[in-house]
């Protein structure tokens, strides 16, 4: 399968690259799916609602299905949180998958870096950053791309993959 990440810190962009990527890969006639990771407790179902119920009696699985989408939950109740590729096996087969986040699992991945955060850059020490898409100039070993040049990164993250 082919992956490709966008990383960096809070607040660097990673989420707005991400939804433009998938519409400009999308629009390209190319199937994408993503993989997101949080760092913080996230609930995608609301208390009150049959498949929270279930969860709260005890399922370890709930999936939660209609004509439009299917959606499945794990409880890990104290089990380790999934390795990346344990998830990326959960997915059908398609074109590209991006991944958001995971900066320190080693598939190759973009770099989104602000000035105005103040981060310090991940890709000097991390050979798996291909490239960063900056809102700031600058000089590095690798390409660097505008921030919102959403044609340009994709053209990059395509080649790189070989579609």
């Amino acid at each position: 399968m082919r992956v490709y990440g966008v990383t960096g810190w809070k607040n660097a962009g990673k989420t707005g690259l991400m939804e433009r990527l998938v519409t400009e890969i999308t629009g390209r006639g190319f199937s994408v799916s993503t993989v997101k990771h949080a760092h913080h407790t996230f609930d995608v179902d609301h208390p009150g609602k049959d498949s929270h119920r279930h969860r709260v009696a005890g399922a370890s699985e709930v999936i939660l299905a209609s004509r439009t989408r299917v959606a499945q939950m794990t409880e890990l109740r104290g089990a380790d949180e999934p390795a990346l590729s344990d998830l990326l096996a959960r997915l059908s087969p398609v074109d590209l998958v991006l991944i958001e986040g995971y900066k320190r699992d080693t598939h190759p991945k973009v770099e989104a870096w602000r000035a105005e955060t103040g981060n310090p850059l991940i890709a000097p020490g991390d050979p798996h950053i291909k490239a960063v898409a900056s809102d700031t100039p600058m000089d590095l070993d690798r390409p660097v791309f505008d921030l919102n040049d959403t044609k340009s990164i994709a053209d990059f993250i395509l080649s790189e993959v070989g579609l």
